[in-house]
């Protein structure tokens, strides 16, 4: 893992969400000293923004737990890392689960977010574990920066698709399933630069405390992840070279999380035996940042 203090080198990504194969250093989204135990045999997850970052990380430990993975990407953008995560898959999948399926996808439309839905249950018949997870961020200076366009692509693409994501899906979800949110630090201690994004994070929040209460009689459990400052692409893709050189620097640990640091606190919550009383709850890997609430 990164060391206390480290910098990571000036870099700037022009586009979102960003391409893991053109950071540096690499992400790490895999672990020597993790130990798999089968925590999700024969589990069929879809996973958002699979292809990079904490989403990567969280498709190679659920395939090292035995689920089969199904994940989605940004056409166009985003391929290579796609086809990278979907060898990766393959590496870390066990005999019994099935072979990954990357599936392309725009989720700020509800009609999107149902042909994803329905591509993977056509392929795979159900679906176990949602994890709502793609998101996109933009850096402004003021809130008179951030006009109607900018504000509904944010709020389509973090939140709107975390609801038509959810509604196709439980159609094919069934009890003990298990719903899990990314939101992030910034809903709970809030960030001036990324206004826009942290009101979507923040609803995420809500989102998942009134979906747990929605569903808890289905025997559906919905919980949430709030990743402090994580090395994705999504930073050299959001902030300013010399922000990105000092990533991760003001958190109590003084360095940058890694994404597999972050996709245990995944594991844990789709995993019925780890969390089978855990609802409406948000796990905080963020590098020591006390939050309440």
């Amino acid at each position: 893992m990164a060391s206390g203090g480290q910098k990571f080198p000036p870099q700037k990504q022009e586009t979102q969400p960003g391409k893991e194969h053109a950071l540096n250093p690499a992400p790490q989204f895999a672990s020597p000293e993790y130990k798999p135990s089968n925590k999700l045999q024969g589990k069929i997850a879809l996973i958002t923004g699979g292809d990079s970052g904490i989403g990567r990380a969280v498709c190679n430990l659920f395939a090292l737990e035995g689920a089969t993975v199904i994940f989605t990407y940004v056409e166009g953008q985003e391929d290579k890392d796609a086809r990278d995560t979907i060898e990766m898959i393959k590496r870390a999948k066990t005999a019994d689960a099935k072979d990954p399926l990357a599936i392309p996808a725009d989720f700020g439309f509800d009609e999107n977010c149902k042909r994803v839905v329905d591509e993977a249950v056509n392929a795979y018949g159900r679906i176990d574990i949602l994890v709502n997870n793609a998101a996109e961020q933009y850096e402004c200076g003021s809130v008179e920066e951030i006009d109607e366009p900018r504000l509904e692509r944010v709020f389509r693409t973090n939140i709107f698709s975390y609801f038509f994501l959810t509604r196709h899906a439980l159609k094919h979800m069934k009890e003990g399933s298990s719903i899990i949110n990314t939101t992030s630090v910034n809903a709970y201690k809030g960030h001036p630069t990324l206004l826009d994004y942290t009101a979507t994070k923040g609803a995420i929040v809500a989102f998942t405390r009134g979906l747990s209460l929605q569903l808890v009689s289905k025997g559906i459990r919905v919980n949430g992840v709030a990743p402090g400052p994580i090395w994705t692409p999504l930073i050299p893709a959001s902030f300013k070279e010399e922000e990105t050189a000092q990533f991760g620097a003001d958190v109590p640990m003084k360095r940058a999380g890694q994404p597999v640091e972050v996709a245990p606190s995944y594991v844990f919550l789709a995993c019925n035996q780890c969390s089978s009383y855990i609802t409406g709850q948000v796990l905080h890997p963020n590098g020591g940042n006390v939050v309440n609430g």
